[in-house]
């Protein structure tokens, strides 16, 4: 088995939650995201949060404001909806249960 595909499926499935907790912070432009989750050490690319953020806000949980840019093209920046607030509490919870039960599986 391919052990750097096996890592890159368990980032995969927790970027979401990951992406709306920096949210929860504050609204953010996408490569201030990037660079946050490349500190984190969840490499990512661009081609892979800009689908996600499109599918979060088509789905009610983000939403966003332009900004004009003196150094080029307007900017968009994401935030947390009400929605998104509450989404991300529940995801919260189920996290935190699904971490409990790896943590007593692997001891």
């Amino acid at each position: 088995m391919d052990i750097e595909n096996a890592k890159a499926q368990m980032r995969k499935g927790i970027l979401e939650y990951c992406i709306l907790s920096v949210l929860k912070r504050g609204e953010a432009y996408p490569s201030d995201l990037l660079q946050e989750l490349k500190e984190a050490e969840l490499i990512v690319v661009e081609g892979t949060i800009y689908p996600i953020l499109t599918r979060l806000k088509n789905e009610g949980l983000l939403n966003y404001r332009w900004e004009e840019s003196s150094q080029g093209p307007p900017r968009k920046y994401y935030a947390l909806t009400p929605e998104g607030k509450i989404f991300l509490k529940e995801l919260s919870k189920s996290w935190n249960e699904l971490s409990n039960a790896v943590k007593q599986l692997t001891k």
